[in-house]
C-alpha cells in the first residue's frame, strides 16, 4: 500500500501525477521509493501491462545510459546464445505474468487477456532495461538481466535524494500522509 506522501514523492519524481499506484515495490536504499507497482488496468479500465516502474529519475538515468550504450543489444544477443540465460529470463517472465495476474485478482479486475506483453522485451528480447531493473527491484533474484542491469548502474542513489529539498510536501499538508 502507498501513503499519500509516497505519491506525492513519485509525482515529484515523475513530474506528473501517478496512475494506478497500488503499492511502493522498492524504496531506494535513500528511503524514497523508486519502484511503484501498478493495477494491470488505469481505473478507466485501460490494459497497462507494466506492472512494475521505475521512477526515480537518477536511477532512470543511469539505466538510460546502459540502454544508449548499447547493453540491450548486448543482452539480446547473449540470450540468443546462451540457453541457461534464455530459460532463466523465461522464467522470469512467467513470475512477471503471474504477479500481475495476482495483483489483478486482488484489486478484483480481469487480467490482461493472454498473450499481452509482460515487460522489457521478455520473454526472448531486450526492449527496455528501466523495467527489467524494476522487476528486479521488486521481486529481487526474479530477473537475471535486471540483476544485471542494477548492478552495471552503481549506486545512483549515492548522491543523496532524487528530489530538491529531499522529500516534496504531504498533500493536505498532514505530515506523514497516511495509509490509503
Amino acid at each position: 500500500m502507498s501513503t499519500y506522501a509516497d505519491e506525492a514523492v513519485v509525482a515529484a519524481q515523475l513530474g506528473r501525477a501517478p496512475r494506478g499506484v497500488r503499492a511502493v515495490a522498492h524504496r531506494c536504499p535513500c528511503g524514497l521509493p523508486d519502484v511503484v507497482e501498478t493495477a494491470p488496468r488505469l481505473p478507466d479500465g485501460t490494459p497497462f501491462p507494466t506492472l512494475y516502474y521505475l521512477t526515480c529519475p537518477r536511477a532512470a538515468a543511469s539505466i538510460s545510459a546502459l540502454e544508449a550504450a548499447g547493453l540491450m543489444r548486448e543482452m539480446t544477443g547473449r540470450l540468443a546464445a546462451d540457453g541457461e540465460l534464455l530459460a532463466a529470463y523465461q522464467q522470469a517472465h512467467r513470475d512477471y505474468l503471474a504477479r500481475r495476474d495476482a495483483a489483478a485478482a486482488v484489486e478484483g479486475l480481469e487480467p490482461l487477456p493472454g498473450g499481452t506483453q509482460s515487460a522489457g522485451g521478455m520473454p526472448d528480447r531486450v526492449k527496455c532495461l528501466h523495467a527489467l531493473a524494476a522487476h528486479e527491484l521488486a521481486a529481487p533474484g526474479a530477473n537475471p538481466l535486471g540483476r544485471e542491469a542494477l548492478d552495471a548502474a552503481g549506486h545512483w542513489w549515492s548522491r543523496g535524494s532524487c528530489l530538491p529539498g529531499g522529500r516534496p510536501p504531504v498533500p493536505g499538508g498532514e505530515p506523514g500522509g497516511g495509509e490509503r
